[in-house]
């Protein structure tokens, strides 16, 4: 049924005046956030987060009734999207699939307006699919909680190892709250490697880094496994896999925002994976703590020898 006219209201974002139908929908019913909410925060935080979506190839995660209701998690661009919304036709197992591209504001708000509460991009651009850009170390609390009954102050100790792995290795770690359960630690990446070559570096390090915390952590991909300790989950490395983009919201009570923290955050006895929130993300707009660590992409090649040297050496 097609909305009635009265029925919408226009949001205007970069060159396009774009019409949000249905714009009372609560989609968040425990917080009164609507349709209309959701395109104006996405409106107003475009210009930090397009840099993140831009030529990537998009999985939507959208929530037609709400984060009560059973979400579309929706890869190919339905035929009803308007011709501006750039898409990019991608190989998968046994086909194609056609995915939006989300190049500006507009098409960001646009799938607002569709119900799109969380945009998945990959972790490679459409022009080189099989060569990614990022690289992500995935960290959630343990089964077993910790001493703050949430197990979060293992996942920051986690960050911290990781970070320090890394610069040993001379890569920059990139934080992120997810605003989920955990935190990602992300290494930018010059795209020479394939995901084959990224995967096998990214689980090499996390064995590592296993290695020398072996009672705290563990590469072990089977729940039963793992005994409590953490999982450094390095999967998310592979072709047609996503990760939640910067400053996306999440389809959870009070709408958490997946949000960049800057490594000196870790030791915020306030931190928290969904401390940030459609709401109070304001606050953290004036300042991009990503670009005091750099964001420049790194080559593998001399971080693998020093990973190399570091295992046969013992010392992982």
């Amino acid at each position: 049924m097609t909305a009635k006219r009265t029925d919408v209201r226009k949001v205007r974002a970069g060159r396009r005046t774009l019409e949000i139908s249905r714009p009372e929908k609560v989609l968040f019913p425990d917080d009164g956030i609507t349709k209309f909410d959701l395109a104006e925060y996405y409106r107003a935080v475009s210009r930090r987060m397009i840099p993140h979506l831009r030529d990537r190839p998009l999985m939507m995660e959208r929530h037609p009734d709400g984060i009560g209701g059973k979400p579309l998690m929706q890869k190919n661009a339905p035929d009803y999207f308007p011709d501006w919304v750039r898409r990019a036709v991608l190989p998968k197992e046994g086909g194609k699939v056609t995915h939006v591209v989300c190049d500006d504001t507009a098409t960001l708000v646009y799938l607002a307006g569709q119900a799109c509460v969380t945009p998945h991009p990959w972790l490679s651009r459409v022009d080189r699919p099989d060569h990614p850009d990022r690289l992500v170390f995935d960290l959630d609390p343990p089964e077993k909680p910790g001493a703050d009954g949430s197990g979060f102050e293992e996942v920051r100790w986690a960050a911290r190892r990781m970070c320090g792995l890394l610069g040993e290795l001379g890569l920059p770690g990139l934080l992120m709250t997810t605003g989920s359960r955990g935190l990602h630690v992300i290494v930018p990446l010059d795209r020479r490697a394939d995901f084959d070559s990224v995967r096998a570096f990214a689980r090499d390090a996390a064995d590592a880094l296993a290695a020398r915390h072996p009672d705290r952590l563990t590469t072990a991909a089977r729940k039963a496994a793992r005994r409590g300790r953490l999982y450094l989950d390095t999967q998310r490395n592979a072709y047609a896999q996503t990760a939640v983009a910067p400053y996306a919201v999440r389809a959870r009570p009070g709408a958490p925002v997946a949000t960049p923290i800057d490594g000196a955050e870790l030791d915020d006895p306030e931190l928290t994976a969904d401390r940030w929130t459609l709401r109070t993300i304001e606050e953290r707009l004036s300042d991009d703590p990503w670009a005091r660590t750099g964001t420049r992409g790194r080559s593998l090649r001399t971080p693998r020898r020093r990973l190399e040297r570091l295992t046969e050496g013992g010392s992982g």
